[in-house]
C-alpha cells in the first residue's frame, strides 16, 4: 500500500507544479483528511513530528518534573515538582505561576497547549517565565527522558486531592506511590481524583488506576465488528485505597481513558462524579506506523462502560452538576440520589442507553449538564459531599 501510494504522489507531482510547490507532506495530510471524513472524527494521519510528541506524551519521556494546574484568574501554575528533576534543581515549587514558556503566553484557558509547548526531545531546553509572587524569574530547563509526572497528591483539610492531568506509562505507580506516602488517617473525609482537562493517554493505564480504587467488578469493555476488538477488563488489584469515600472531578475537556475510570467509578458505586458532562470520546484506536515516520490512528472499537452504555458521543455524566450555576448546583446536593434530583432522569437514560445512539437524545442526556471547563465549584462540591457522608452515600450508584 505504501508503494502504491508513494507511485501516486510522485506521479501527482510530475503532472502538476501546484502539487509541487505544496509538497508531498501537504499532499498526503489533505488526501488522509479527506478519507477520514468519510470515518468518524478521531481517525486522523499524524505527521512524522506529531506521532513522535504522541509517544513521547503516551510513555511519559521528555520530562522537566512538573505538572500544570489552572489557577484563580486564569493563570497557569506548577501542581507538582518531582524530587530530582530538573524543575527541582532550579528551585520551582508548587504554587509557583508560569507565566511564559519560550516567549509563548500560558493561560489555563489553552491547558493542552501548555501541556504541549513544554514537551520535546530528551536534553533539548524550555525557557520558563515564573512569577513567585511579586518576583518575576526566567528558568532555564533541561528535559529528560524520565517518566513523566502524571499523578500530583496533596492533603489539605482532611482531604487527599489526587490531579491526574493525562494517563502516561508512569500513572498506576506514581498513584500507588501516592496513596502509600498519604495514608487513610491523614485524610479521614476522603479522595477527590481531579480528571478535569484529562484528555486520556494509555487505556491500560487508565483501567490499572480503576482497579486501585475497586473491590471488583467490571470496569470497562470494548465492542467492535472485529472478533478481536470484543474484550472485558475486569478489576483484580482490590481497593488499595480502603473503601475511602471518593469524588471524581470532571469536566468538558475530560475524555477517552478519563472517561473509562469516571464512568466506572461511577458506574460500580465506587465514587460519585462532580462536575459536567465530559468529552465523550469513546473509541479504542490502532496506530499504523508510515514510512515517513508518521502514523495513522484508525478507530477499532467502542468503548462501554459496565452497565453497557457506550462513551462515544453521549461521555460521562455526573451525579452533582456544577455548569448549571449555583443556584442549581445547590439544588443538586440537596436531593442528591433521590428521585427529586435534576441528574436522576438523566442518569438514569444514559446508563439504559445502549449504541447506536440517536443524535437528538445524546444531546438532550448532556443538555441535562452541559459540558463546561472546571471552575472552583467543583472543589466547593467535593468538599460539601465528603463533609456530609450521608448525601455522599445517597449519591452513590445502586
Amino acid at each position: 500500500m505504501a508503494d502504491a501510494v508513494a507511485a501516486l504522489l510522485n506521479e501527482a507531482e510530475r503532472q502538476s507544479p501546484a502539487l509541487r510547490r505544496a509538497g508531498r507532506q501537504a499532499m498526503l495530510q489533505a488526501g488522509f483528511e479527506e478519507v477520514f471524513n468519510h470515518l468518524d472524527p478521531y481517525s486522523r494521519y499524524l505527521t512524522a513530528d506529531e506521532a513522535r510528541q504522541a509517544r513521547d506524551r503516551r510513555l511519559g519521556a521528555n520530562d522537566l518534573g512538573i505538572t500544570l494546574v489552572p489557577a484563580p484568574r486564569r493563570v497557569v501554575a506548577v501542581g507538582q515538582v518531582a524530587p530530582g528533576s530538573a524543575a527541582d534543581r532550579a528551585g520551582l515549587r508548587a504554587g509557583d505561576v508560569v507565566v511564559a514558556a519560550d516567549g509563548i503566553a500560558l493561560s489555563a484557558d489553552g491547558l493542552d497547549e501548555a501541556h504541549s509547548i513544554l514537551e520535546g526531545p530528551p536534553g533539548s531546553s524550555v525557557l520558563l517565565s515564573v512569577r513567585r509572587g511579586r518576583r518575576r524569574v526566567d528558568v532555564l530547563l533541561t528535559r529528560s527522558a524520565a517518566p513523566l509526572l502524571s499523578v500530583s497528591a496533596r492533603v489539605r483539610d482532611g482531604i487527599l486531592w489526587l490531579h491526574l492531568p493525562l494517563f502516561s506509562a508512569a500513572t498506576r505507580e506514581q498513584l500507588g506511590r501516592a496513596l502509600e506516602e498519604n495514608p487513610a488517617a491523614d485524610s479521614p473525609l476522603g479522595i477527590v481524583l481531579d480528571l478535569r482537562g484529562n484528555r486520556g493517554g494509555l487505556l491500560q493505564q487508565a483501567i490499572r488506576v480503576a482497579d486501585v480504587f475497586l473491590p471488583g467488578g467490571v470496569i470497562a469493555a470494548t465492542e467492535g465488528r472485529h472478533p478481536e476488538s470484543r474484550r472485558r477488563f475486569d478489576a483484580t488489584t482490590g481497593d488499595l485505597a480502603l473503601g475511602r469515600r471518593l469524588v471524581v472531578l470532571v469536566d468538558g475537556r475530560t475524555a477517552s481513558a478519563a472517561e473509562v475510570v469516571a464512568a466506572a467509578m461511577g458506574d460500580l458505586g465506587r465514587g460519585v462524579v462532580v462536575g459536567s458532562a465530559t468529552m465523550g470520546k469513546g473509541l479504542i484506536q490502532v496506530l499504523v506506523p508510515l514510512p515517513n515516520g508518521g502514523e495513522l490512528a484508525l478507530s477499532w472499537s467502542r468503548i462501554v462502560a459496565p452497565r453497557g452504555w457506550p462513551l462515544q458521543m453521549l461521555g460521562v455524566l455526573p451525579a452533582l452538576c456544577t455548569s448549571r450555576g449555583a443556584e442549581d448546583m445547590a439544588r443538586n446536593l440537596a436531593t442528591i440520589g433521590t428521585p427529586d434530583s435534576p441528574m436522576a432522569i438523566p442518569l438514569a437514560r444514559a446508563r439504559a442507553a445502549r449504541a447506536p445512539l440517536v443524535t437528538s437524545e445524546v444531546a438532550a442526556l448532556r443538555g441535562a449538564c452541559p459540558p463546561a471547563e472546571g471552575r472552583d465549584a467543583d472543589l466547593q462540591a467535593a468538599r460539601a459531599l465528603l463533609e456530609n457522608p450521608e448525601a455522599y452515600e445517597q449519591a452513590l450508584a445502586r
